[in-house]
């Protein structure tokens, strides 16, 4: 049996981000009653489950996994918290993720331990047979809540009319809707990640003069400085003012066009914290994401993926000291793996992920003991038009080096 949920996942606002932002103390293991506490918008599972203790929670998951054998493969993105990655396949950033998904035959259920965008994609690029579960309806992602599809037609629209047909080629972040990777595959379009930004810019000077860059502004203006664009060649579209705010004159003039997205995560680290740290430890090295703000990115020794940022502190000589611009939970796990390295976050103030906090243990143990019961919840289904060309613009992007 399935048990379809029709509600769209709640957008999370800046103040719920600000929800889970901590100082002095970890993030420690709790109920999930006690963390509904903390005002952020929940979906609603049996009372039984948000009053399990961690330690209880973690003996039922790993039982149910158990149980359940090769019928399920659990994916989990390396932004989710510890008590929820330990009982993942497979971890990795939202790219490998995806090639992994891509690749997968055998399991009849994946449960992706993320955020929707990823679901939505992992349902896209699996099998027809294959079922894909999110635990939390409502772990969603701010930035992707910032492209609508209605307004991102609209901006289509605008620029097929000023500037016509074929010469603005839509790549979208991955961190994106299905319905905008199917916009820019219907649109001679590619979706790209972090790790392959810099090939994606490539393909798609090679298919058109322009790029439109949805959602997150700041990766779209690092890459497009990488590749040797002017800041002056690139406008920002604000999909709440005619024309994104723009003049057609600019819009003409334009190389990059950047939608007005951003991470609420990323956006939070500053030069300020960067010079903090090289004045604190003379000889740190600053690796960022480079959905940090240009300024930020510029002031950083390295920037890269997650997966690249778990590689270069690991393959990092004994005794090295690395500040990190990236999401708390990786952060202090690739520093628990580095325990020959001083490894901390250059934001002082904790702030994990909060869409990929929703992911809470209960919600893991009540989908997997859904399955044994034959009770399948919370399944993301992507439309068979939006899914044929969402993959369109996927298979670009894996397709790219």
């Amino acid at each position: 049996m399935v048990i379809k949920i029709d509600k769209q996942p709640i957008p999370i606002t800046e103040i719920e981000q600000s929800a889970f932002c901590q100082t002095d103390e970890e993030l420690a293991s709790k109920t999930l009653e006690q963390e509904f506490n903390s005002g952020v918008r929940w979906q609603k599972l049996p009372v039984s489950y948000m009053r399990t203790s961690p330690e209880e929670l973690e003996q039922k998951i790993s039982a149910a996994k158990k149980k359940l054998g090769n019928k399920i493969v659990i994916l989990g993105h390396h932004y989710q918290r510890d008590e929820v990655i330990q009982f993942a396949d497979v971890r990795g950033d939202s790219f490998k993720l995806s090639q992994h998904a891509a690749e997968l035959k055998d399991p009849e259920y994946i449960i992706f331990c993320g955020v929707h965008f990823m679901a939505e994609t992992a349902d896209i690029l699996s099998s027809q047979t294959q079922k894909v579960i999110l635990p939390n309806l409502t772990a969603g992602c701010s930035m992707a809540d910032m492209a609508h599809i209605d307004d991102v037609m609209d901006c289509w629209d605008d620029l097929t009319e000023i500037l016509g047909e074929g010469s603005v080629i839509p790549m979208t972040y991955m961190n994106s809707t299905a319905a905008i990777k199917s916009l820019c595959g219907k649109n001679g379009g590619i979706v790209c990640t972090s790790s392959n930004a810099s090939a994606a810019f490539d393909w798609s000077f090679e298919k058109g003069e322009k790029i439109l860059f949805l959602p997150d502004q700041h990766l779209g203006r690092n890459t497009a400085v990488t590749k040797g664009v002017n800041l002056s060649d690139m406008i920002v579209w604000n999909p709440f003012k005619p024309l994104g705010g723009n003049s057609i004159e600019s819009i003409k003039n334009s190389k990059i066009i950047l939608w007005q997205g951003h991470c609420s995560v990323h956006t939070r680290f500053t030069v300020d914290q960067i010079k903090s740290a090289k004045n604190s430890y003379a000889d740190v090295s600053v690796v960022v994401h480079p959905e940090c703000t240009l300024d930020v990115v510029q002031s950083a020794d390295y920037v890269g993926s997650t997966e690249y940022i778990r590689q270069i502190i690991n393959e990092g000589e004994p005794g090295t000291t690395w500040a990190v611009g990236t999401e708390i939970s990786l952060v202090n796990r690739i520093a628990t793996e580095n325990p020959d390295k001083n490894v901390f976050c250059l934001d002082s103030v904790v702030c994990p992920c909060s869409t990929m906090y929703r992911i809470h243990p209960a919600y893991l143990a009540w989908v997997l003991d859904g399955l044994i019961e034959g009770v399948v919840v919370n399944q993301i289904t992507v439309d068979k038009t939006t899914r044929k060309y969402s993959r369109v613009a996927l298979d670009r992007m894996l397709s790219i080096k």
